[in-house]
C-alpha cells in the first residue's frame, strides 16, 4: 500500500458480475464477506452500487458491507433515493460516509447533506453547455470551470473542503484519441495550484485505466500492469490521494527512469494516435 493513498474498495458493484450474481440471490452474507475481505485487505471506504435496483437493495446492501467491513460507506447512485437509502444506514462513529458521486446535473445531491452529512465525490468530467445540455468536458479548461462550479456549490451546502472529492474522470489508456490524460493531469494541476481549495482531494476510478490492456501472457500468466503505478506517481503529487480500485493489486510510486514511468510521461505530453502507438511499443 502507498501511504496517504485511500483505496475506495470496488467489488460491490452490480457492475461486477460476482456481486450481481449476489444481489440477484440475496445474498447478503455474501455481500457482508466480500466487504470483509476488502477491509482486510486495505481498503479505506467500502463502495456500494447496487445499479438501478430498489431503494431496499441498497439499504440491504449498505447494512450488510458496513457489519462485515466496519469501514465507513461510498454510497454510489446518482438516484437521489437510493443514495438516501445508503446514507440512512450508514454509522457516523465508522467516519463520515462518501457519496459518489454528485456531477453539475445532478446538485440537487446536496440537499442531502443537510440530514446525512457526507464527504461528496464531485464528478468533473461532466459540464454544461451555454444551452444548459450535459457535456463531456474534453479539455483543462471545461474541467476547472466544472470543478469551480461544483466547489462553490459544495461551499454553500456548508462542506468543508477536507470533505471535497473532486474526480476529472480517467478513460482507459489503451483507447485515449482524445488526450484524456493531459486533461486530466492538467486539471488536477489546476486545482492543487489554487489556494481557496486547499485541503481538497482528488480521486479516479484507477481499474478503468488499463481496460482494453492485456492480462496474461501468451503462457496464460498473469500481466501485471505497471501503468497503474506510474499513473500515481504523477497524480498524487498534484492532489490525488484516494482511488476506486482493488485490494488485490499491488500499487506503488515508482522511481525515476521506471519504463512505465517513461511511457505515462510520454502520453501525457501527446494526444491522438500518438498515446496509443505508444503504449502499444511498452507493451511489446
Amino acid at each position: 500500500m502507498i501511504e496517504n493513498l485511500s483505496i475506495i474498495g470496488e467489488s460491490i458493484n452490480d457492475s461486477v458480475p460476482t456481486a450481481r450474481g449476489y444481489y440477484d440471490a440475496g445474498d447478503y452474507d455474501a455481500v457482508r464477506e466480500l466487504a470483509k475481505f476488502q477491509a482486510e485487505g486495505g481498503a479505506a471506504y467500502i463502495d456500494v452500487n447496487v445499479g438501478s435496483r430498489a431503494a431496499e437493495v441498497m439499504e440491504k446492501a449498505a447494512r450488510a458491507a458496513q457489519e462485515g467491513a466496519r469501514k465507513p460507506l461510498s454510497i454510489d447512485s446518482p438516484d437521489p433515493a437510493l443514495a438516501e437509502a445508503g446514507l440512512a444506514v450508514c454509522d457516523p462513529a465508522l467516519g463520515k460516509p462518501i457519496l459518489n458521486s454528485i456531477s453539475p446535473h445532478r446538485t440537487e445531491m446536496f440537499d442531502l447533506y443537510a440530514r446525512y452529512p457526507f464527504r461528496p465525490i464531485l464528478l468533473i468530467s461532466e459540464g454544461v453547455s451555454a444551452a444548459g445540455e450535459r457535456i463531456s468536458c474534453r479539455t483543462a479548461d471545461e474541467t476547472y470551470e466544472a470543478a469551480l462550479t461544483l466547489f462553490d456549490l459544495a461551499k454553500k451546502a456548508g462542506i468543508p473542503n477536507d470533505d471535497i472529492i473532486f474526480d476529472p474522470g480517467i478513460a482507459p489508456i489503451a483507447a485515449d484519441t482524445e488526450g484524456n490524460l493531459p486533461r486530466l493531469i492538467e486539471s488536477l494541476r489546476r486545482i492543487h495550484a489554487n489556494p481557496e481549495m486547499a485541503g481538497v482531494h482528488a480521486s479516479v476510478g484507477l481499474s478503468n485505466f488499463t481496460v482494453m490492456l492485456p492480462s496474461r501472457k501468451k503462457d496464460g500468466s498473469p500481466v501485471k500492469s505497471p501503468l497503474e503505478s506510474a499513473f500515481l506517481t504523477r497524480a498524487m503529487p498534484l492532489g490525488l490521494d484516494y482511488v476506486i480500485g482493488s485490494v488485490k493489486r499491488n500499487y506503488q510510486l515508482l522511481e525515476e527512469g521506471d519504463p512505465a514511468l517513461a511511457c505515462v510521461d510520454r502520453c501525457i505530453e501527446k494526444s491522438g494516435m500518438e498515446i496509443l502507438m505508444i503504449v502499444r511499443k511498452f507493451y511489446r
